[in-house]
């Protein structure tokens, strides 16, 4: 016969307590019922586990044996209930996670830190990726969540938008726009145009907004990402156009961003295996970016 652990919880309260009323007493439940299940327990295994002398109750040499193995199993059962309560209130794990480069050094930084704050205990691991690689790496379960302004697109996904972001014009200081409200993109004719490659999503984009191919103007440089975007107007190379999460990341100086008009927007999203439940840290870690929302 096994024992299961109604029986292992009785026997150990007896030895801890010795004797059938302070096992009761330890498990709240009636002395007769004790003693019934210890009574089946020792007829079933055919193995007496204690012995009553002079009015008090022994255990066995066999019982004394059996109660050091019980001991580790209740270790190892303490330490499942640690590990649940600890996964419960989320403080232990580990969160894989990827984002496109730009919002690796604008949007995500500020959720990691408050999501460090809450749960100091967990480790997180963050790898910047554009879509494709990122793609792979949510199907390979590399990563649990990707979160990225382009779109990435698999049936075995879900998406959740996060935020609109809209595209925003970047100026020197001291351009002749610098002080309007919103500009269009024919007011960008003639100066000197930080682009992007047109085989980026990003740069897409804007070729789109520019219309056809004689208004869209000639880069004076071709660059991949929107930050370095930002950084090349900020040296005086010329002017930009960048989503505003990566305006808002790093303290951009003598540069103003200007709302484009018509509106047009590279949306954030965050993506995950649709089929598969969610850990509570990447549940919270989508919280955290939905209280980020401009």
């Amino acid at each position: 016969m096994k024992l299961n652990l109604r029986q292992i919880e009785v026997f150990r309260a007896i030895m801890l307590s010795g004797s059938i009323s302070g096992a009761s007493k330890l498990l709240y439940v009636s002395q007769p019922a004790v003693s019934r299940l210890i009574s089946y327990t020792e007829q079933r295994l055919g193995l007496l586990l204690f012995q009553r002398i002079k009015g008090r109750l022994y255990p066995t040499p066999e019982a004394r044996r059996l109660f050091e193995e019980v001991g580790a199993v209740y270790q190892s059962v303490q330490r499942v209930n640690e590990v649940a309560e600890n996964l419960a209130e989320n403080r232990i794990g580990q969160l894989r996670i990827a984002s496109s480069p730009n919002l690796g050094q604008s949007l995500m930084p500020r959720a990691v830190a408050i999501f460090c704050e809450r749960y100091p205990e967990v480790r997180i691991v963050l790898h910047t990726l554009i879509p494709s690689v990122m793609l792979q790496s949510l199907l390979t379960h590399e990563v649990e969540l990707g979160v990225t302004y382009m779109p990435v697109t698999h049936p075995s996904l879900a998406v959740r938008p996060l935020y609109k972001n809209r595209i925003m014009a970047v100026v020197p200081q001291e351009h002749r726009l610098a002080g309007r409200s919103s500009i269009t993109t024919d007011d960008l004719a003639g100066d000197r145009f930080v682009g992007y490659s047109s085989d980026i999503p990003f740069g897409q984009l804007v070729q789109q907004m520019f219309g056809n191919e004689e208004q869209r103007p000639q880069p004076r440089i071709e660059v991949q990402q929107a930050h370095v975007a930002c950084a090349m107007v900020q040296a005086g190379v010329g002017v930009a156009l960048v989503d505003e999460i990566t305006i808002s990341g790093p303290i951009w100086s003598k540069v103003v961003a200007i709302p484009v008009v018509p509106i047009a927007s590279a949306p954030v999203n965050v993506y995950h295996i649709e089929l598969e439940p969610l850990s509570r840290l990447a549940q919270e870690f989508i919280a955290i970016l939905e209280s980020l929302r401009q």
